[in-house]
């Protein structure tokens, strides 16, 4: 099973944004962190879907647990009703 790192990274592959695991209280999990469900999906979700919307749909399930922050390309949070297309058009 992989790490907590290479998940991160699939889902950059995967959904073109970055994305930092957390614990329930906000702390960031340590990115050495093994034995988590590879990332399930092949293809990004649709631009024109909320970052609610993907970590309901998308991250919950596979992950419980933790929570997660969806990432701007300078590092800050994007806000739940941000459309997915404005977070990925962030990054070149």
């Amino acid at each position: 099973m992989p790490s907590l790192r290479y998940v991160e990274r699939q889902i950059e592959r995967v959904e073109g944004f970055k994305v930092a695991f957390l614990h329930p209280d906000g702390r960031n999990v340590r990115s050495d962190m093994e034995d988590l469900l590879s990332y399930p999906f092949d293809r990004a979700l649709a631009g024109d879907r909320t970052v609610s919307e993907w970590v309901a749909l998308r991250f919950h399930q596979p992950y419980r647990g933790f929570a997660v922050a969806v990432l701007n390309r300078d590092g800050s949070h994007a806000h739940g009703n941000t459309l997915l297309a404005n977070v990925r058009s962030t990054y070149p």
